[in-house]
């Protein structure tokens, strides 16, 4: 490739892919969908609420993008095969899985029920791998497959206050690393993305003076946009990242050393 503009601005040209995002109606999400279809790319979103996936598809064809919304439970099985059938019907095929779907119930450590446990790890762990086994033949099919894994720093740190969900994060990462290395010679290319604090209704939901020390936690003091986490997502996903498979980039504005 020629080092020249037209050939910079190829790299991040994702135009004609088909791109799933679980979890993508809001948020992070919701952002990565937004640049997708701002780069060209036909996009699914999937969320559990039917009419958060009919008003994100709507924004993203308002925008000029081509998106259909498929209402999803990243838990139900049938659901997920559902996804995938939907957006190889409507688009032809898939290029790009984004598993950013999470569920944050969390219990303190000795107080765990069985019914907690199973929602966090079927929506966190199960959804995540078992999306990419129904979308395997698809994305085998690509010329640019790529798949992206959202964890979250958690998966790093001591995490007593939200240890079912950061060890189904940290899960997703060993899976991240064993698929890169699985379907590396199918052409598919598989990593993770880690945020740290994001300004998300998920991190909303805390009480003030946990969100308060959340932003405290990084080295740049606060917590981060959503569409922050976009630069990477597209790193990973299109040709900027063509060597790039079993990785992690930790997007924490400085709060864990990795």
């Amino acid at each position: 490739m020629t080092v020249d503009r037209n050939g910079l601005d190829r790299l991040f040209d994702v135009k004609g892919r088909t791109a799933i995002v679980t979890g993508g109606t809001r948020g992070i999400g919701l952002s990565i969908a937004e640049a997708y279809a701002a780069s060209g790319a036909n996009v699914v979103v999937a969320s559990r609420k039917t009419d958060a996936c009919a008003a994100a598809a709507e924004h993203l064809n308002a925008i000029g993008g081509h998106a259909i919304g498929i209402p999803t439970h990243a838990g139900d099985l049938d659901d997920l095969a559902g996804l995938v059938d939907g957006a190889v019907e409507t688009f032809g095929g898939i290029d790009i899985v984004v598993n950013n779907a999470a569920n944050p119930v969390t219990q303190p450590i000795g107080e765990f029920t069985l019914a907690a446990w199973t929602k966090s790890f079927d929506v966190n762990l199960r959804g995540p791998v078992f999306l990419l086994q129904v979308a395997l033949p698809h994305l085998e099919a690509s010329e640019h497959a790529a798949v992206l894994n959202v964890v979250s720093i958690g998966a790093f740190t001591f995490s007593a206050q939200t240890a079912m969900y950061s060890a189904g994060k940290a899960a997703l990462l060993s899976f991240t690393r064993s698929m890169a290395a699985d379907f590396a010679p199918r052409g598919i290319r598989v990593n993770a993305l880690a945020p740290g604090p994001v300004n998300t209704t998920m991190v909303r939901n805390n009480p003030p003076e946990f969100v308060e020390a959340l932003a405290s936690g990084p080295h740049q003091k606060r917590i981060a946009e959503p569409d922050e986490m976009v630069g990477p997502a597209l790193l990973l996903t299109s040709d900027a990242g063509s060597f790039i498979t079993g990785q992690v980039i930790v997007a924490d504005g400085g709060m864990v050393a990795h």
